[in-house]
């Protein structure tokens, strides 16, 4: 007996082929969407949001433009996540991912339309991507032992990171503010101990490195302007009880003189609170929460500068830099552990007073102003830096090198095809297709900077196949370029993430031959 209905009413079902069809024209159409952002000359995207106050971002970082879109497509999530992964794991290299797996997945239909069963496409792909990681892995280089072209390789790649996003026009300038940054880090990837804040007014030019730390709060009225030998105290605790909150308490009193005696019974129990604080031995005390007048007025006077509503992740990094633990009870003293820096000051950036911490524990620490024309300019600015910032550290960790530009794609392209000819059977359509989806990524890099593709890959292509090749496109004069001689350099962590995070994502979109819906749930009263 045959079952008619298995699913629910409005649960779907694809099968086969057009389960197959659905998933390779999602990641594609993702993939396409992207694909003008790649190279120095993509283009960026306006991303509007339909809620409150239609917030505008203007970005070309693949991964931003992925997290903000909703989509419905399973297999175009299945990219979105990938290109996510690779912003979290090495930050950049977001828009690079996504395109090649859609170029693998473009690939990949081709041979399934010829009768080329998929896993037979996987088992193809899988040769392919372990021969293009073994060919790079022979081309790096690494300068770890010498600290004079370590750095230029550093500053090479900031350089390369940061020409395909704003800040291109100043990369000369940002390269060496994320170099400076993170060689401070001393081999650490903990981005937590260099903070970005942004000050809109002035242009990117203006922007600058400050060894410390910098706060975004002002110094209240009555305190000292300038701390040296800081001992401070991080703390999120209530201090603003010294009045009798007559919304949250009931008091039922027959003379305002009782009122009195409350509002003084308060003060006292805010009065035994800040000596508790003070007996800690500190000159300066941060705190998340407010501060009252009254509590502020005994600070003042006690000689000790309060810093009121510094928000939580601005005392998570200062009590990480300072070396000191956010306190929330005071009774015992010596439990607590103080932060230390060398002086607490004021200083001006544009129109604003910020707190300035120097001399701080965690020697690594640093902050980065950035400077700009508009909150949208700041913002993207910040990313761009972000995205550097995460490429050097990883470097610093794992220093080899590869030159950028294309130059990695046509020589994985070029061991790839060599594999194809050897290969024997059906699978070697797969590895030539793996060769073709290579070289879409120097494609889309002319294509976006409005040159010849085709005439250039032809070139770049010929040049490859002479010995020890470092030709690329380079994308200003128009032509093909040697990589080493004009400085472009990528980090080779970068490109392994984005070669094998993309063949397994076109491996497990390739897997699919049924896609199931689930009906929606029925809301109650309907």
């Amino acid at each position: 007996m045959a079952i008619d209905k298995l699913f629910k009413d409005e649960a779907t079902e694809e099968k086969g082929e057009r389960a197959r069809m659905a998933s390779f024209i999602g990641a594609m159409a993702i993939a396409d969407l992207v694909k003008t952002t790649l190279g120095p000359k993509g283009m960026d995207k306006i991303l509007q949001s339909t809620g409150r106050g239609h917030s505008v971002t203007v970005t070309n970082d693949g991964a931003t433009i992925l997290k903000s879109l909703h989509i419905d497509n399973p297999a175009a999530k299945v990219l979105v996540d990938i290109s996510k992964v690779q912003d979290d794991e090495v930050g950049d290299g977001t828009t690079s991912v996504v395109v090649l797996a859609g170029e693998l997945l473009r690939e990949a239909e081709k041979l399934v339309n010829a009768k080329i069963h998929p896993m037979t496409i996987i088992a193809g792909f899988r040769m392919a991507s372990e021969c293009a990681r073994n060919v790079l892995e022979q081309k790096v280089v690494d300068n770890k032992q010498d600290a004079e072209k370590f750095r230029s390789d550093l500053m090479n790649i900031a350089r390369t990171t940061l020409s395909s996003k704003i800040l291109s026009q100043d990369k000369e300038h940002f390269a060496k503010l994320a170099v400076d940054a993170v060689m401070r880090l001393k081999g650490s990837t903990n981005l937590e101990a260099i903070q970005i804040i942004k000050k809109p007014g002035g242009s990117l030019k203006d922007s600058f490195l400050d060894e410390g730390f910098i706060l975004d709060k002002k110094i209240g009225v009555g305190q000292p302007k300038r701390i040296e030998n800081a001992k401070i105290l991080v703390a999120n605790t209530a201090m603003d009880t010294d009045k009798v909150k007559i919304y949250g308490a009931r008091v039922r009193v027959d003379s305002m003189a009782k009122v009195a005696d409350l509002e003084a019974a308060e003060k006292e129990k805010m009065r035994e609170k800040v000596q508790k604080i003070i007996s800690h031995g500190i000159n300066c005390f941060v705190n998340r929460q407010l501060i009252y007048n009254f509590p502020e007025e005994l600070f003042a006077d006690a000689g000790i500068l309060a810093i009121e509503h510094a928000d939580f992740d601005g005392i998570e990094r200062l009590g990480l830099v300072t070396g000191g633990e956010i306190a929330s009870t005071f009774d015992n003293p010596e439990s607590v552990k103080l932060g230390h820096c060398k002086l607490i000051e004021e200083i001006m950036i544009g129109e604003d007073k910020l707190i300035h911490f120097s001399g701080v524990a965690m020697g690594q620490a640093c902050t980065i102003v950035l400077r700009g024309a508009s909150p949208h300019v700041l913002d993207e600015a910040e990313r761009s830096l972000h995205d550097a910032l995460c490429v050097l550290s990883q470097t610093v960790n794992d220093s080899r090198v590869l030159l950028g530009g294309g130059w990695p794609e046509m020589v994985m392209a070029k061991a790839v095809d060599e594999l194809a000819k050897k290969t024997p059977g059906k699978r070697s359509h797969a590895i030539e297709a793996f060769t073709r989806a290579l070289l879409a990524i120097p494609t889309t890099i002319a294509d976006n900077a409005g040159l010849d593709s085709a005439e250039l890959i032809a070139q770049l292509r010929a040049e490859h196949h002479k010995d020890k090749s470092n030709a690329g496109i380079d994308v200003i004069s128009g032509s093909v370029g040697d990589m080493s001689e004009l400085g472009i350099s990528e980090s080779f962590k970068v490109k392994q993430a984005v070669l094998l995070s993309a063949t397994e994502a076109t491996e497990m979109i390739l897997r699919v031959d049924e896609i199931i819906t689930c009906a929606p749930r029925r809301r109650e009263g309907m």
